[in-house]
Formats: structure tokens, C-alpha cells, sequence
């Protein structure tokens, strides 16, 4: 395990106005260590979250009486910036695209893989705490990195002690790719999980600017990138 690892146990609100779904997804949820809450419908939802700040991450049904899930996503995001993942028969690309409109960070279709779940549920909450500033990156090791040091929490970034000023979006590209460190990020779930929108062709352009742009700033030779590599025909990876 590197420095990079860490327990992803935590805090998850779930709500849904059915009473088997919530038992299903605490007996999910219990078993892999995570604390878990229940709301039975969107008004409920909202009230747990500004009462539980510390939320590790939301479970929301869309289709919900009263309050919808869409709703109380929006008004949720008042009180907390905890990564909401959707879990609705809804499944059209309207559905989506509205979903992320309101402020939700994934997705995930009823009836749903119990795998495919846990591996978002783990995903966001880790994405969650790197942008949260609750995992410590710094300093890098390796090659270019010798001299780079990562300050999530205050998001900043120092080469030999000097600081490298960052856009939000390169920064977030950054500290997205140090998540999952030695993994192999392909352009389309960078731009989905970085830039928040629908991966498009035209999208790989936007990447690869961005990608130019931090090895610019961040790398000794960034035309013999040594800290974000290029995994051709995959796409990015930072060992």
C-alpha cells in the first residue's frame, strides 16, 4: 500500500422511498464499513444532509413524492459539496444530462450491478477527499517530481519552493489524476469526471491542451514528460 491508499470507509446518506432498496444498500454498505443514514424521501434527504455535514457521499432516488431527488439535490448542495450519486429506473440521456444539471456527480441505473456500485461508491468518496483536501500527496517522488510538492487542502502546487500557479481546471485535472495514481485515465472519464459534461469526440483536443499545459508548468523537459505519461492508444497515468 502506498501513500496514496487509504480507507474509504465513511459517512453515506441513502435515500429512497422504498424501504428494500434502503435495506438492500445498508446491508451493502454496512458490510464494507461505511456508516449509513436513511431518508425516505426528499424533504428528509435535506434535512439529514444539513444536519450531517460530515457526509462522505449521498444516495439518491430520483423519483420520489413531494420533493423530488432532483430537487433536493439542488437544495442538498446549499449545506453540503458531498459527491451525490443517483440511483433511478430514469434512464434516458435527458434523465442524465438533468441530473448532472442539478448538481449530481454520477449516475447509475435501476436494477443495478451490486459491483459496479460499490466501485462507484468508492470512486466518488475518494475523488471527494482528494478535491476535500483529506488525503495528503505531498511531496511526489520520482524523476521530475524530486522537486514537486502537492498542498490539496490549500490547492497549491511548489516546484524547488516556488509556487506554480494552476488554473481551477488544471488543478482539478491534477489532483484527479494523483487520485488514482498508477492507473491509466482514459480521455473520456477524464473529461466526464474533471469537466463535469458529456464526453464528445472534440473532447480529446480539450484534454490533450490541458494535459500540454500542466507538463508546461510542472515538468523539467515537458517534451520528455517523466511525471504525467502518456500510455499510448489508453491515455494518462501518474505513477
Amino acid at each position: 500500500m502506498n501513500r496514496y491508499d487509504y480507507a474509504c470507509a465513511g459517512a453515506i446518506l441513502v435515500a429512497d422511498d422504498e424501504p428494500e432498496i434502503r435495506q438492500l444498500l445498508r446491508i451493502l454498505l454496512t458490510k464494507k464499513g461505511y456508516d449509513v443514514l436513511e431518508a425516505v424521501n426528499g424533504e428528509d434527504a435535506v434535512q439529514q444532509a444539513k444536519r450531517n455535514p460530515e457526509l462522505d457521499l449521498i444516495l439518491m432516488d430520483i423519483m420520489m413524492p413531494g420533493l423530488s431527488g432532483l430537487e433536493a439535490c439542488r437544495q442538498i448542495r446549499i449545506y453540503t459539496k458531498a459527491p451525490i450519486l443517483f440511483l433511478t429506473a430514469r434512464n434516458t440521456e435527458q434523465d442524465k444530462a438533468m441530473a448532472y444539471e442539478y448538481g449530481g456527480d454520477d449516475y447509475l441505473a435501476k436494477p443495478f450491478s451490486q459491483g459496479e456500485l460499490m466501485m462507484k461508491v468508492a470512486s466518488l468518496i475518494r475523488r471527494y477527499r482528494v478535491y476535500g483536501g483529506m488525503l495528503n500527496v505531498s511531496p511526489l517522488r520520482g524523476n521530475a517530481a524530486d522537486a514537486l510538492s502537492v498542498d490539496v487542502r490549500a490547492r497549491r502546487v511548489k516546484k524547488h519552493d516556488q509556487e506554480i500557479k494552476l488554473t481551477d481546471k488544471e488543478m482539478d485535472l491534477l489532483l484527479f489524476l494523483l487520485a488514482h495514481r498508477g492507473e491509466t485515465m482514459d480521455v473520456r472519464t477524464l473529461y466526464e469526471a474533471v469537466w463535469k459534461n458529456k464526453y464528445m469526440p472534440s473532447s480529446d483536443n480539450n484534454i490533450m491542451v490541458y494535459i500540454q499545459r500542466l507538463r508546461k508548468k510542472l515538468e523539467d523537459e515537458p517534451a520528455n514528460p517523466t511525471l504525467i505519461r502518456t500510455i499510448y492508444g489508453r491515455g494518462y497515468q501518474i505513477d
